[in-house]
């Protein structure tokens, strides 16, 4: 006799959704913080955390943080970089920075200036910036 409501402004829209896209000519300062995946083709000066992938084509710039599930570069990053399971850098990328990643992926002509520790997500958890760890790391380098 009574019907029930559908309620289809509730349905999950997140992994139905296109990426988040920073395209070539624009430039971003601050912090990103994205469920799903992201795509950089501009600048970005900041710090970006995803849930998903992120991808920076040639044209891509970080300078700052990035903190992702898996990771594909293409363009030029200056930065910390996190990612939980796979970071593949590709021919024409250019890393400097310090790594924490499951599983590294470097293509011949790439280039990576910096450390890297890999550790399958254990260490990514420490990589925390309260972690006193890594306070006492930041003191010995200054």
């Amino acid at each position: 006799m009574f019907k029930k409501k559908q309620n289809i402004m509730a349905k999950n829209i997140i992994n139905e959704s296109k990426p988040n896209t920073i395209v070539e000519g624009t430039v971003i300062k601050g912090e990103i913080t994205a469920n799903g995946d992201f795509r950089i083709d501009g600048k970005l000066v900041g710090s970006i955390n995803s849930k998903g992938k992120i991808v920076v084509g040639t044209s891509g710039i970080i300078e700052g943080e990035v903190t992702c599930k898996n990771a594909d570069f293409s363009g030029f990053i200056k930065a910390k970089v996190v990612v939980e399971q796979l970071l593949s850098l590709k021919a024409s990328s250019k890393l400097q920075g310090d790594v924490v990643t499951g599983k590294l992926a470097i293509e011949p002509g790439a280039t990576f200036t910096g450390t890297c520790n890999m550790d399958s997500g254990a260490q990514i958890k420490n990589t925390h910036p309260g972690n006193d760890q890594n306070k006492e790391k930041q003191k010995l380098f200054k």
